[in-house]
């Protein structure tokens, strides 16, 4: 019984390690294979990735978050994360098991800094959630144009799934959450001057697509390498923003995603 809550426990823990990229938790991916854990509250965590050659600074992200939010539970006496089947499994489990660090575990090869790693993905997050929303604004109050979305306010978001998201983004990036502060802001919380706005909503939009595109690609390698992974991944809820386009098509400019990182 114990081992049956301590296994539910650490599993509630893995909800918010996020992929970066695909800005959703890895328990609702699939990316958690085995939970296992002892009387004594030894704890083992395996995970796994779409393909062998995901990128290895988003593997350990992935991995090292994963011990850091299992070892705060109170009852762990010992927790060992390893991932399995990637080019870099053996470095990365070696480090993780050393608790070296990012640079201690790749060395030379560790050219850019998590912290920097985190923080672009972040940003990319926050736009893409700001976009939803304020689709769903659009679609709502159909005589708003645009450019009066300059004068939205948290306070005036519906209470929804998409606007708690984007404001645990906002907090991420610690853009201030209380009711007067505005909604539509770039990733150090401006206000984009009103001719902008069409432009920026566009790009936040490619954003979205580019993350949602990404995600949707990586759920079904994952189920295609470990065709058990199925059973292990939540279904991703229906994107309001896709329901309905709040521009005409004809005024929407042929913009091209955003590129991936250069994470290599």
């Amino acid at each position: 019984m114990a081992a049956c809550w301590r296994e539910e426990s650490a599993r509630a823990a893995l909800d918010a390690v996020y992929d970066p990229e695909l800005d959703e938790p890895i328990t609702d991916l699939g990316f958690v294979l085995s939970v296992t854990v002892t009387p004594d509250g030894a704890l083992t965590v395996r995970l796994r990735l779409p393909t062998s050659f995901c990128s290895p600074n988003f593997a350990y992200l992935m991995a090292s978050d994963s011990k850091d939010v299992l070892t705060a539970l109170p009852w762990t006496r010992d927790v060992v994360v390893l991932l399995d089947d990637h080019h870099d499994s053996d470095m990365i489990n070696r480090g993780l098991a050393a608790d070296a660090g990012y640079r201690g575990t790749f060395g030379a090869e560790a050219e850019k800094d998590l912290d920097a790693l985190r923080l672009t993905f972040r940003r990319k997050a926050h736009a893409a959630a700001m976009e939803r929303v304020l689709a769903r604004v659009l679609r709502e109050k159909p005589d708003l144009t645009e450019e009066s979305l300059q004068d939205v306010v948290v306070g005036d978001l519906p209470d929804s799934r998409e606007s708690g998201a984007l404001l645990r983004r906002r907090e991420a990036l610690g853009l201030g959450v209380a009711p007067s502060d505005p909604v539509l802001v770039d990733e150090d919380g401006r206000r984009y001057p009103p001719g902008e706005i069409p432009l920026r909503l566009r790009f936040a939009r490619a954003v979205r697509v580019s993350i949602d595109g990404n995600a949707h690609f990586c759920r079904g390698l994952l189920r295609t390498r470990y065709p058990q992974s199925a059973a292990d991944q939540t279904p991703r809820a229906a994107d309001p923003a896709q329901e309905a386009d709040p521009v005409p098509a004809g005024k929407l400019l042929h913009l091209t995603a955003p590129p991936k990182e250069n994470v290599s």
